[in-house]
């Protein structure tokens, strides 16, 4: 580590040399994968070789959280070092001022060629990449669309696919005099969840293990009863399910988007093959004619199927991405990254997406190899989140970190330095109104507690002992019990709100 790093202080290297030394950085990042499907975090519903060997060839963090868990604000606060009300991307409706400093431009002025290939999804014209080639909001899964530094271009074949030969043309084009940092930014594993037509056998006989808490009545939480993101009653059949029957009897609130928005954007021969294999499962479905509960299990079946058939493409084309490093002399020198934007609700709760701070959406899976001559510990225990990636690619640079990115280094948790961590980590989320309903929400999570305060046209709180209700089913605030740790809680969160300087609500 200290060779790594030596670099940044050694006395009046050139220019060329001190460019150099510095090591390459591959950013890895995924949307919407849960940490429940990263077989490195837990093996109960997939094998992810390829992601596994990111972590056991380096770090795993295994309490590794975003401070707002949905897409738009979560990227920018990776970007910045910085809160949502610094940075401004409070919701993903606002489009993200990127005059503002980000790491890529800190890079970039250090001598590092920095590119962009994949979901940008921040709406405005992305800066700090000498190359960028970002899908069009969300993108879609087959033969999307995509801006290459300013021009629109098609891109068929399948997303996870394309991104990944677009990343690694870039690596063989760069400037190979100067050392890259190269974000590749995935759709998958993004709702409407469509997979590769290669994969479609995969997890076909498989009959998933279904969540203590899938038919949860919310007993004790207010909020979580006002939401829209149940599979129940929320997921779509066509839409999510890809029940698009010829005859169009089943239809949908979402069935004309599906159809002129993705089904349409197939060619011929994608379409014979997503038809060969749907078409029997419409038809026994409509046969069967499930309601209640059995349709609700049905279309969890159907949603892990299809989800994990996307992050199959992921892990294999990560593998692609690792092999070439491997080939090309590159693997010594690159730290590697791969993480989500934010987890995602397996069932659990009976619900799909994010949002709220409960474990599956906020904790977000992190992994990291290193570049060869750090000494890393295989597990990090200690509280990390998103705010931490920029301070960490700056220091790794040999770059003095920018006093306003408020997050941390997590190279110190690397070197064994356990010192002056933080006990607790600062969740905010505002989106509401907006889709799925989640009321707007802030909170602390300490390695044991976790306090949450829903607010503007609701004031209502939840207190939950993740030790023993790790499920958090169990609303504790109010009990007399607790109100001791509810007072040390309270004012935890007041000094973690004035240290990150949030304005009152």
């Amino acid at each position: 580590m200290l060779g790594l790093l030596a670099y940044s202080c050694t006395s009046n290297p050139s220019d060329e040399d001190h460019t150099a030394k510095k090591p390459n950085i591959l950013y890895i990042m995924t949307d919407d994968h849960s940490y429940q499907t990263f077989s490195a975090y837990d093996d109960r519903f997939i094998q992810t070789p390829n992601l596994d060997r990111i972590a056991k060839e380096g770090v795993l963090f295994k309490n590794s959280f975003v401070t707002n868990s949905i897409c738009a604000p979560s990227r920018a606060v990776m970007l910045t070092g910085k809160f949502n009300h610094l940075n401004g991307q409070l919701d993903n409706r606002i489009r993200f001022d990127s005059s503002q400093a980000t790491f890529p431009k800190h890079l970039q002025k250090a001598g590092y060629e920095t590119a962009l290939v994949g979901k940008w999804h921040l709406k405005s014209q992305p800066t700090g990449f000498d190359h960028y080639e970002v899908l069009i909001g969300q993108g879609h899964y087959y033969n999307t669309d995509f801006i290459e530094n300013g021009t629109r271009k098609r891109s068929d074949g399948y997303v996870t696919d394309v991104i990944t030969d677009k990343s690694l043309d870039w690596l063989d084009n760069r400037n190979k005099e100067k050392p890259f940092c190269l974000l590749l930014h995935h759709k998958a594993t993004h709702r409407i969840w469509f997979p590769d037509t290669a994969l479609f056998k995969e997890f076909e006989d498989v009959d998933f293990e279904v969540p203590s808490n899938f038919f949860d009545e919310y007993e004790g939480r207010v909020a979580a009863k006002e939401q829209a993101m149940s599979i129940d009653k929320d997921m779509d059949l066509v839409w999510d399910n890809k029940m698009m029957d010829k005859e169009g009897e089943i239809q949908t609130r979402l069935r004309k988007p599906y159809a002129n928005r993705m089904y349409s954007r197939l060619n011929p021969e994608q379409k014979a093959v997503i038809d060969a294999y749907y078409d029997p499962i419409i038809k026994k479905f409509k046969a069967d004619k499930l309601t209640g509960k059995e349709l609700a299990l049905w279309k969890y079946q159907r949603y892990m199927q299809d989800y994990l058939r996307c992050v199959r493409s992921v892990d294999n084309n990560v593998g692609r991405v690792l092999d070439y490093l491997d080939e090309n002399g590159l693997a010594e020198n690159t730290l590697v990254v791969y993480t989500s934007d934010q987890g995602f609700y397996m069932g659990e709760h009976g619900w799909f997406d994010k949002r709220f701070m409960y474990e599956q959406s906020l904790r977000t899976p992190l992994v990291m190899r290193f570049p060869k001559g750090m000494n890393a510990p295989k597990k990090v225990e200690e509280l990390v989140q998103n705010i931490d990636y920029a301070p960490t690619f700056m220091e790794l640079a040999g770059l003095d970190i920018p006093s306003e990115m408020q997050g941390k280094s997590l190279v110190p948790l690397v070197k064994g330095t356990k010192s002056d961590w933080r006990d607790a980590i600062y969740y905010h989320y505002y989106e509401y109104p907006g889709a799925h309903s989640v009321k707007r929400h802030y909170g602390i999570r300490t390695d044991r507690y976790k306090l949450i305060h829903f607010y503007k046209d609701i004031d209502t709180w939840e207190l939950f002992d993740l030790q023993t209700d790790p499920a958090e089913m169990h609303n504790l605030y109010g009990q007399a019990e607790y109100g001791e740790l509810v007072s040390e809680l309270k004012e935890r969160l007041g000094e973690l709100r004035a240290d990150y300087q949030v304005a009152a609500d």
